[in-house]
């Protein structure tokens, strides 16, 4: 459908909460088109709903070359120790901090044809899965952050050219 515009840091729908998508129609079909096209950049792994200011519980991904979408993605497992992580965000972007992620997750949804959707994964697929699912709890990965890394993430933020 269309490359959305990401939102950033500061923009409210970024905190919210979304919603479970409960009806399968024309609107949720059009927000998964916006979702992937979206997503299908170089350098962009995952990509939630409320990246492009909508509040329905949605997610695109670019792993591997392959993109794929989960509707109402909830993370049904978390395995292994959780590790630093380097991150990053579109939402938030040019910073780059360590994040405890587990190595291994998996999330189950459904797809455009409510059929259940499952996937797991290692390394990248793993942190997109968590990094995704915390966006549409209205958490940014600065919320994970460790006091020091939050602070100068925070200053980073003021001084940079898109706040």
């Amino acid at each position: 459908m269309a490359v959305r515009e990401i939102r950033k840091f500061g923009d409210p729908v970024l905190r919210t909460v979304c919603e479970p998508i409960t009806e399968i129609d024309e609107g949720v079909r059009a927000l998964v088109a916006d979702l992937c096209d979206t997503v299908a950049f170089d350098g962009r792994a995952g990509l939630a709903s409320t990246q492009i200011g909508h509040t329905l519980r949605a997610f695109s991904l670019h792993i591997d070359g392959e993109i794929s979408y989960v509707l109402n993605p909830e993370i049904v497992e978390l395995a292994g120790e959780p590790t630093p992580t380097g991150e990053g965000c579109l939402s938030v972007p040019e910073l780059w901090f360590p994040v405890m992620r587990y190595p291994r997750a998996t999330v189950r949804g459904i797809d455009l044809d409510g059929a259940e959707v499952v996937i797991s994964g290692e390394g990248l697929m793993a942190q997109a899965l968590q990094h995704e699912c915390d966006h549409l709890d209205g958490k940014l990965y600065l919320n994970r952050l460790d006091r020091e890394n939050r602070g100068e993430a925070m200053r980073q933020i003021r001084t940079s050219d898109w706040f």
